[in-house]
């Protein structure tokens, strides 16, 4: 129920031992009262705000600038269901959570763990945010969170020795004299490990030992901030996950986040890696962005993918949570195995044999640790680092040299000495890069000693670490001294490296190409390539292409995998230098799957031939069909609550808000209680919405599509609507009920329903055959429109519309052939089909499909584009057309980001196709 995961719908925080804590770092007691004191502070801060002295005060010890540490709970939220989210630090608490969740799944379909349940999802585990103080000065009214439970002073000491309590101000501020706080490290790892050992360890032990994987993912793993603040360190985590995973939305791009978890999954010999992707892309992402985000991820080794998301039913505030639906609810439902067939290929390949990696990096989060100070202190200097922890990520990615992150935590456990090469778990080195980092952990310097002993390249980014374990140490400089040294930037970096190049992938004239990466397999007797493109080309619709050349170390025969067909065929290839080079062109969302064989081609490189022929452009349609009636989206009206008066048309989200502020009642939102939690509610008031719907024509037989219509009293022009069910709209709890006939002018549709906490008040819709012409914020019916052209749909009397459109014209066969290009649409993909028969789709660049086996002559083409459901349910009043975050919120902004006028999204083939027949 929700997320993050623990808390079990609240059923485990009940008992309130297994709440989550923090510490409350603070100069005011009165904000501790509803917490247990732990400590007190005599605190002296030197004139730039850094800590001159303090020590830990006895009780009833007076001093004059004093600052208290209280163990506090988290308060009870509607999101948690009124209770709060658990102790993830809390040993105990998990093994509740496991009591309460994991064990009621065994003992209902326990048989079939391991079987057809193969694993448990964990979603966004995490503790009580890290804060930092805004200045060193730190205002009396500042305070600041870290996260704590009852057991870490006592755990602490069990493994350092001595009380953290008494060395706390050294978590918070800056040291005067400017050394680094080795307490500061301690506390930082110890919470990590803490965090681990008790959520990923206790839970994926138990489902171990019950014969199933745990899997899902962490909370925000990408940045060195970002995973220091809400889990510690990502990496040490993933021993406990049977199948480790990670989380992708809004078409982000975290190669940080996807190559700590591949990294870990390689060492440890899991079976592979999991990713929840696409979500919160909104109702207009299209099978182009599909494809890209999962060819990223697969050659980072993503191997199950969980496609976010998929709905039972939209009612109410599910249609705002993260769409589109990957469901019946969209269009093109039955045409997304054309995303997922292509990704079944690649993986099939891509779980085979074992990862061909030589380079190992240092994952510096240890080192960033020291710094997490005041924002006025420490905020540039961690801003840096982050930037570092990304460039060379990037650097190392998009130039084509593989790796793995080496984790110092899990280091001693997956590599019990040194040598060369670098022996990790599963993975072996052959060079190991020490990213600038500060500190390095003993256990980390004896195998990187050992590792350089044994000839094996070391290769230390920009400085020595000045500190073991935190502490000063002369161990690093020594090492740093006798390895390979290079300046903190990409050409270095790349040029130290090149000896472990296995690829290298150029333009045809020699440039690097920065813009792929790749994962290599060594699967027995041959090797699986695989290649991606790092970015999404910014304009979908251009047909960009990149002439580039394979260098691959080693001589091989290619064998193309298409994998959006399942053909196989060799490539060519040439041979320079024990090098095989390989010639091909890759469009802007491509990508190549090599089985690389031992030998050599029976032919030379080329580069594969374009479409070429007669071309013929298709100036306009000679007919069109809609697969569904036209729509009209009615989300302004007048409104009332009881036998008041009516207010003023607002927008339909804005006046339930409006009616719950009356009620005393919550608004609705992405943080409400589960209707489960609430006890059964008597509907006492109701709410009565008036849509004013102006018509330039007369409308036979339209409906009215709604939620509740069970419920709901209706009247159209004054007259009784009877809501007799008639069919639904688009989901199960959306109903069709039919309307008597609209008018020419102004017509009045009221509806009134019951109204309560657990009600929904959302749009309604008419559909028909009719057109619509949005102006603005207004929106008139019209007559049917008797053509379509190519170009903007929305302003053809479909604006609202959601369905599939088909385009029909008329094309010539020439020599039994002919090939249809359409660059330029703004949809899901187009399925094509020759005299109604279906002849294949176009989705991806160079948007072209050629069929054969043709009579010569005409013969009907049929263009069918699947549409999005982002006119029809989308935040339609959003200003910021960019918006990433596609949540309950952006159907609900605020200020300069509202907007009462319509924003659609265009929809259509934007440009006239073109018909390209062989010359005769």
């Amino acid at each position: 129920d929700k997320w993050p995961s623990g808390f079990a719908g609240g059923y485990v925080t009940k008992k309130k031992e297994n709440r989550a804590k923090y510490m409350l770092f603070t100069a005011d007691p009165d904000r501790g009262e509803d917490g247990a004191l732990l400590a007190r502070y005599a605190v002296e801060l030197d004139g730039s705000g850094c800590l001159k002295s303090y020590r830990r005060l006895n009780e009833g010890e007076a001093a004059e600038s004093v600052w208290y540490a209280f163990l506090k709970t988290e308060k009870e939220s509607p999101w948690h269901n009124m209770q709060t989210y658990v102790d993830t630090l809390s040993k105990s608490a998990i093994d509740d959570f496991i009591q309460i969740t994991h064990e009621r799944y065994k003992e209902c379909i326990g048989d079939e763990f391991g079987e057809a349940v193969p694993a448990i999802f964990t979603d966004e585990p995490q503790f009580t945010r890290k804060k930092r103080l805004f200045t060193g000065h730190a205002a009396p009214d500042t305070d600041v969170t870290v996260p704590w439970t009852d057991a870490v002073p006592e755990g602490f000491k069990a493994q350092y020795g001595y009380d953290i309590l008494d060395y706390l101000p050294e978590i918070f501020w800056e040291k005067a004299d400017g050394s680094v706080s080795p307490h500061r490290y301690r506390y930082h790892d110890y919470i990590s490990e803490l965090f681990a050992r008790s959520f990923a360890d206790t839970v994926g032990g138990w489902c171990s030992a019950n014969g199933i994987a745990l899997t899902g993912h962490l909370m925000e793993e990408p940045s060195l901030r970002s995973q220091t603040a809400a889990i510690g360190d990502a990496m040490r985590s993933y021993r406990g996950f049977g199948l480790p995973g990670i989380d992708l939305l809004c078409n982000n791009h975290e190669f940080t986040t996807a190559k700590q978890c591949q990294s870990a999954a390689h060492q440890f010999g899991k079976e592979g890696v999991l990713s929840e992707l696409y979500g919160v892309t909104g109702w207009d992402c299209d099978f182009r962005t599909y494809r890209h985000q999962g060819d990223w991820q697969a050659a980072l080794g993503i191997t199950v993918r969980v496609p976010h998301l998929s709905w039972y039913a939209m009612q109410g505030e599910a249609k705002r949570d993260y769409p589109a639906s990957i469901s019946y609810q969209s269009p093109w439902y039955k045409e997304y195995a054309a995303v997922e067939d292509h990704f079944a290929r690649v993986n099939t390949a891509l779980t085979r044999g074992k990862p061909v990696i030589r380079v190992g990096v240092v994952h510096p989060v240890e080192s960033y640790w020291l710094h997490w100070g005041p924002n006025d202190k420490t905020d540039m200097l961690c801003a840096d680092m982050d930037e570092r922890f990304f460039a060379l990520t990037d650097w190392l990615v998009k130039g084509c040299i593989d790796f793995n992150f080496i984790s110092e935590s899990l280091l001693p456990e997956l590599c019990a000495a040194g040598g060369a090469p670098l022996q990790v778990g599963e993975m072996e080195y052959d060079a190991v890069i020490v990213p600038a980092c500060e500190t390095l952990r003993g256990t980390t310097l004896d195998r990187l000693e050992a590792f350089r002993d044994a000839g094996g390249k070391l290769i230390f980014l920009d400085r020595a670490p000045a500190l073991e374990d935190a502490l000063p140490s002369e161990r690093g400089k020594a090492l740093f001294d006798r390895s390979v040294q290079t300046e903190y930037s990409r050409a270095a970096v790349l040029r130290a490296l090149e000896d472990e190049r296995l690829l290298s992938i150029r333009y045809y004239d020699g440039r690097p190409a920065n813009e792929f990466l790749y994962q290599m397999r060594q699967d027995m007797g041959c090797r699986w390539l695989f290649i991606a493109h790092t970015e999404e080309p910014r304009n979908k619709n251009l047909n960009s292409r990149r002439h580039v050349v394979l260098t691959l170390k080693g001589e091989y025969a290619p064998v193309l995998y298409n994998t959006e067909n399942g053909e196989i065929a060799p490539m060519g290839a040439d041979y320079e230098n024990g090098c095989t080079v390989i010639k091909t062109v890759l469009y802007g969302y491509d990508s190549l799957l090599l089985k690389l064989l031992p030998g050599r081609a029976s032919q030379p490189a080329a580069y594969p031939a374009e479409t070429s022929g007669n071309c013929v452009t298709v100036m306009k349609p000679a007919g069109f069909a809609l697969s569904e009636p036209n729509v009209l989206v009615l989300d302004t009206a007048e409104y009332r609550l009881d036998d008041a008066p009516f207010r003023p048309a607002e927008e339909v989200l804005r006046l339930d808000n409006v009616c719950r502020r009356d009620l005393g009642y919550p608004e609705r939102g992405g943080h409400v209680v589960q209707p489960w939690v609430l006890p059964p509610e008597e509907l006492t008031h109701t709410v009565t919405l008036r849509f004013t719907v102006k018509s330039e024509t007369t409308v036979n037989g339209a409906f009215l599509a709604l939620e509740d219509a069970a419920a709901a009293r209706i009247t159209f022009n004054g007259e009784p609507v009877k809501n007799e069910i008639a069919g639904n709209y688009v989901d199960i709890e959306i109903y069709k009920v039919a309307l008597p006939v609209i008018r020419q002018g102004l017509n009045i549709l009221e509806i009134t329903w019951p109204f309560g906490r657990t009600t929904n008040v959302e749009n309604v819709f008419i559909l028909g055959d009719f057109g619509v012409r949005v102006t603005g914020e207004t929106a008139v019916i019209t007559a049917p429109p008797a053509s379509l052209r190519f170009g903007d749909l929305t302003a053809q009397g479909v604006p609202f519309y959601g369905g599939a459109v088909t385009y029909r014209f008329e094309a010539q066969a020439v020599n039994g052939a002919l090939t249809v290009r359409a660059t330029d649409y703004m949809g899901t993909l187009i399925k094509v089909t020759v005299d109604g028969a279906p002849a294949g789709r176009i989705i991806y660049p160079p948007y072209e499909l050629t069929v054969t086996g043709l009579a010569d002559g005409a013969h009907e083409i049929g263009l069918e584009l699947f549409l999005h459901r982002y006119n029809t349910f989308g935040a339609l009043h959003l200003v910021n057309e960019q918006e990433h975050w596609h949540g309950p919120g952006a159907w609900r902004s605020e200020n300069e980001n509202w907007s009462y006028q319509y924003i659609l999204r265009k929809t259509g083939i934007m440009k006239s196709p073109e018909i390209i027949t062989p010359t005769e």
